[in-house]
């Protein structure tokens, strides 16, 4: 992977990661469109740290209180019950046991099958729709993320892990599924900012170590290109991403995710990327 590649990479991870657009369909589809290799799932997931280092810097305040209230509560019982931030703790402890489950059972097809252009395209059409659907009759009478409960950690935590399909989006899911559990556009998205940390972090630094143990020099290079700038623009996509989520719909993600869609499938069907 050229330096060229690996910085257009960075940027691509750094845009798409908390958009609901996917990221991982777009480090498939963009080096498709390039006509560049696939750089694979282990790249993916390792160039991810780069934007979850966004994550930790940009809610660093919010990160350092749950995490001092967590702790707090595994000796007080009447915390666990509560305090908003430890609850919200437990919440995000509670809904990466998915993803954790289904990142290990199906870690063969994640790294292989499921990067088809085939099913990314549709993946992408698909979740569109979940997410116009969630729009729609999302009822969004949760006030804050500390109002959830245990059942609606895990149900948004069953749709992170849906995430590990390319093209269904981390932050499309579990938005989607935060609007579905009744929470504000913007609290679904903190929500889903706060509750990726373990997921990726722990993805990230294992297949880190894989690349590293098999001292592939030239991967380390590129992915350490690629990370940095995937964090400086993550970091910038995040506070766009907040911001705009206050006062817009994401039905512009919507027509976004349907229109690449379907232009994948068609260049797909006519041998035009591969």
């Amino acid at each position: 992977m050229s330096t060229f590649e690996a910085i257009v990479l960075g940027i691509v991870q750094g845009l798409t990661e908390f958009l609901p657009v996917s990221s991982t369909a777009h480090l498939r589809i963009v080096p498709a469109f390039a006509g560049w290799d696939d750089p694979g799932a282990a790249f993916t997931a390792v160039v991810q740290l780069g934007t979850m280092a966004a994550v930790l810097i940009y809610f660093r305040a919010d990160l350092w209180r749950i995490g001092r209230a967590w702790l707090a509560s595994l000796v007080d019982a009447r915390r666990r019950r509560e305090d908003v931030d430890a609850r919200t703790g437990w919440f995000i402890a509670l809904g990466t046991i998915p993803i954790g489950i289904f990142g290990v059972a199906f870690k063969d097809q994640i790294e292989s099958g499921a990067r088809s252009l085939w099913l990314i395209s549709l993946a992408l059409i698909a979740l569109g729709l979940v997410l116009l659907r969630a729009e729609k009759v999302a009822a969004r009478n949760r006030g804050r993320i500390g109002q959830l409960s245990p059942r609606d950690a895990l149900v948004i935590g069953v749709a992170q892990a849906f995430a590990l399909i390319p093209g269904v989006s981390r932050s499309g899911a579990t938005i989607s599924a935060g609007l579905f559990r009744g929470l504000e556009r913007a609290d679904a998205a903190r929500y889903s900012f706060l509750l990726s940390v373990p997921a990726v972090v722990l993805s990230g630094l294992f297949e880190l170590y894989g690349i590293l143990d098999e001292r592939q020099a030239a991967s380390t290079g590129a992915l350490a290109v690629s990370t940095l700038a995937a964090f400086v623009v993550g970091y910038a996509s995040i506070a766009f991403l907040l911001r705009y989520l206050t006062t817009h719909t994401t039905r512009v993600f919507v027509a976004y995710r349907v229109g690449l869609g379907l232009l994948v499938l068609a260049l797909t069907a006519a041998g035009t990327i591969h």
